[in-house]
């Protein structure tokens, strides 16, 4: 084989799969509410399709964090970007276009400012809620100003009228649950409004309060070949003395570049 051949069968190599990829992820993403899978060949159809296959006006909720080998999902000043590869931010996009709503914690935004929007695959942007109880953000953060999507600001029902500077945002009463907002009222609230898949994508302690109130049905962790060696933690649950108490999930298990993506069932 010449040089020119040997660079065309490389060139093909690396264009092929990305096309099927790409093929793959349309069809899902078309089929996104009921998609069986009917024996598709493709791994991104392993992945993604028990999650397309959920009813529509099924209630369902599934969580990501992205973290260390140390079990750490940003460093003290709350640095996280970006602990996962490029092949886990794909896939959180990809959560995103798959989602009725998308649920981040007041931190993550104020820290990481996201758009919380599909731009690295194709697919609907959701809706965009921020729990922030106290009501403690400024508004001058993407969400509340882009109109790129639908952002609800959940806010506790006695703290709503201290919001302010809102932008586009729609701010919603929930019920309180000590200092947080309840999971469970949460997800109520959002499936009252037509939004019923819910991708909770953050931070650790958004996730660790859903995951507490069993209001999960699903928890993907992307564990990164990393060791930060102190900073913000992933799951936070109250103190535990029994393992015989504790969480065993049935699990799925994926790579993601060089990242090992875990993904725990609580729910069928």
């Amino acid at each position: 084989m010449n040089e020119q051949a040997a660079h065309a069968l490389l060139i093909n190599t690396q264009i092929e799969p990305a096309r099927d990829a790409d093929q793959a992820w349309l069809t899902l993403v078309a089929n996104r509410r009921g998609f069986l899978n009917q024996g598709e060949a493709h791994p991104l159809f392993d992945l993604y399709a028990p999650l397309c296959a959920v009813p529509p006006k099924v209630m369902f909720s599934i969580a990501h964090l992205a973290q260390s080998l140390d079990g750490r999902i940003a460093t003290v000043n709350g640095s996280s970007r970006w602990i996962s590869g490029d092949a886990d931010l794909l896939h959180t996009h990809r959560m995103r276009a798959l989602a009725d709503a998308v649920i981040v914690g007041a931190s993550t935004i104020f820290y990481d400012n996201p758009q919380l929007t599909v731009r690295r695959c194709v697919g609907p942007n959701p809706v965009r809620i921020v729990i922030d109880p106290e009501g403690r953000l400024d508004g001058r953060q993407h969400v509340f100003r882009d109109g790129l999507a639908t952002t609800l600001w959940l806010v506790a029902a006695d703290r709503v009228g201290h919001c302010s500077n809102q932008g586009l945002a729609e701010i919603v009463p929930i019920k309180r649950d000590g200092d947080r907002l309840d999971p469970k009222a949460i997800k109520m609230v959002l499936a009252s409004q037509g939004l019923y898949w819910l991708f909770v994508e953050g931070g650790g302690v958004t996730v660790s309060h859903f995951l507490q109130a069993q209001a999960l049905d699903r928890l993907q962790i992307t564990i990164a070949p990393l060791i930060i060696g102190s900073g913000r933690p992933s799951i936070t649950l109250p103190e535990n003395n029994d393992l015989e108490s504790s969480l065993r999930p049935r699990i799925r298990r994926f790579e993601m570049g060089n990242d090992t993506m875990i993904e725990c069932t609580f729910n069928d």
